[in-house]
């Protein structure tokens, strides 16, 4: 009779484990749909920011800009908001710069910039919002939704199935290559 009722809340207990995986499985499964697109969005965004100190996929854009006769060197690059604004040359009443010119007569400064297209121009921008941006929100909740990814795939299989274990090697394998990434 001891060894039935053993063997009954084994029985229990593997119940038990299995509503839990199950119940797992079903929040794994619905985030993941609701986050598609913001798990694509941060993707696409994430490719683009590693080229960030290039002009991949960037669109060249001529400005032309009226600015005040007396401002110094510093004082136009801060106007234009053009970073590490430095003077190449200065012929009579014009004054040349990497991106462009002005003529310091008219105050008319015509130049050059590069920026994303709008929409990865925004992708971007939230990509990297920190505290100052009022949506750095939505990166706190999405990293929490990714940490919940990473402990409920530990739940998506029972840990007597064989996959499990396989799971358990590729993770292993997954936190070695994280830390070579790391310290290399």
């Amino acid at each position: 009779m001891t060894g039935y009722i053993l063997f009954l809340e084994s029985q229990n207990k593997k119940m038990n484990n299995r509503k839990i995986s199950n119940k797992f499985r079903v929040y794994h499964r619905y985030l993941g749909f609701f986050l598609a697109g913001i798990m694509a969005m941060y993707a696409i965004s994430g490719i683009v920011l590693i080229f960030r100190n290039t002009d991949a996929f960037k669109i060249e854009n001529t400005i032309e800009k009226k600015l005040p006769r007396d401002l110094s060197d510093e004082q136009i690059g801060k106007t234009l908001k053009i970073k590490n604004f430095k003077v190449d040359r200065i012929e009579g009443e014009k004054i040349y710069f990497e991106q462009g010119e002005l003529d310091r007569s008219t105050g008319l400064a015509t130049y050059k910039i590069k920026k994303l297209p709008l929409i990865l121009e925004n992708m971007t921008k939230l990509h990297k919002a920190n505290t100052t941006r009022p949506l750095f929100f939505l990166n706190i909740i999405f990293g929490l939704c990714l940490l919940f990814f990473v402990i409920s795939a530990f739940w998506m299989f029972m840990p007597s199935t064989k996959i499990f274990r396989k799971g358990v090697f590729f993770t292993i394998g997954g936190i070695i290559l994280t830390l070579i990434l790391l310290f290399v």
